[in-house]
C-alpha cells in the first residue's frame, strides 16, 4: 500500500521549548534546526522532535492520568545511560513496568522516555 503521508516530526507539549529541547540534545546530540517563541525542533531530515510551548501546560501523569506518548531510545549500557539522564534533568518514577528490560524516566517536562540497552 502506498503511504497517505510521511512523518515529518514528533512534537512534545510543554511550558518552555528551549529547556526540553537543551534536555533532548543532551539525549540525542543533535542540533537546534528551527526555533521560534512557540516552538523548537532538533534534528534534520526524516528525524525531528518539536518541542511546543502549551499556554497551561500539565504535566503527564505516570503511570495513569492524563493521555500522553512516550519516545523510546537505546543506549550502549543501561545503567550508565539512566546516569546520565538523571544528571542532565530526567527524574526515575516508581513505577517500573518494565521488569529490567527498559527503564521508564520521565523528562524535565513530565513526559514518559523508555531507556533499553542495544
Amino acid at each position: 500500500m502506498p503511504p497517505i503521508a510521511t512523518l515529518h516530526a514528533v512534537v512534545l507539549d510543554c511550558a518552555d521549548p528551549d529547556q526540553l529541547a537543551a534536555f533532548y540534545r543532551t539525549v540525542t546530540g543533535w542540533d537546534v534546526s528551527y526555533r521560534s517563541e512557540t516552538f523548537v525542533f532538533i534534528g534534520e531530515g526524516a528525524t525531528r522532535i518539536g518541542f511546543q510551548r502549551i499556554g497551561g501546560y500539565r504535566r503527564p501523569d505516570w503511570p495513569g492520568g492524563n493521555p500522553r506518548a512516550h519516545l523510546d531510545f537505546t543506549v550502549p549500557d543501561l545503567d550508565t545511560g539512566i546516569a546520565d539522564l538523571l544528571a542532565a534533568g530526567a527524574t526515575l518514577p516508581t513505577d517500573q513496568p518494565g521488569n529490567a528490560a527498559w527503564t521508564v524516566l520521565l523528562d524535565p517536562a513530565g513526559h514518559p522516555l523508555c531507556l533499553t540497552a542495544t
